[in-house]
């Protein structure tokens, strides 16, 4: 799934039709739309980082099975958790620091979107939250390769102490 048609669908949800403001449930979708923008572009990335660097980056010398299973590999609350760690993300350059923090925050918002009925959204907030999330993931991109793969390895594999 490509982030950038999740982004362009927040949009549509987030703008409403010409008739008027965007409905509630809209809005809810836009912000959970927007969450799973950024976690696919952070999956996509890392998740096909990883699967390279573990089974093999030609189809033709690596087992397809293998692949996706290290590309499903990802998990939303680890991820998290590892993102929030205070002693390890300031050592990745600001780009995936900021990834990090948009991931954590969206993730928030999508919860509060899909789970509390009392959560309440505005057009212009949720646009906003929508181009932030599109300009981290662009800054996200360009960083180098090796931060990225570091950054895949972090997110993906759970640290065993010797």
């Amino acid at each position: 799934m490509n982030p950038r048609d999740l982004l362009r669908i927040a949009r549509q949800l987030a703008r409403g039709t010409n008739k008027g403001r965007p409905r509630e449930a809209n809005l809810r979708r836009a912000v959970s739309a927007t969450y799973y923008a950024l976690f696919h572009a952070l999956f996509h990335a890392l998740a096909t980082c990883c699967a390279d660097m573990l089974a093999g980056t030609t189809r033709s010398n690596r087992s397809q099975q293998a692949w996706r299973q290290a590309y499903r590999a990802l998990e939303h609350g680890y991820a998290k958790n590892q993102c929030l760690n205070q002693s390890v993300m300031p050592r990745f350059p600001s780009e995936i620091q900021k990834f990090g923090e948009m991931f954590v925050d969206m993730q928030r918002q999508r919860h509060r979107a899909d789970y509390d009925p009392g959560a309440t959204f505005t057009r212009s907030g949720v646009l906003l939250r929508i181009e932030e999330t599109e300009k981290t993931i662009k800054q996200f991109e360009r960083t180098t390769t090796n931060d990225r793969r570091a950054f895949a390895i972090y997110v993906l594999l759970r640290f065993r102490s010797e």
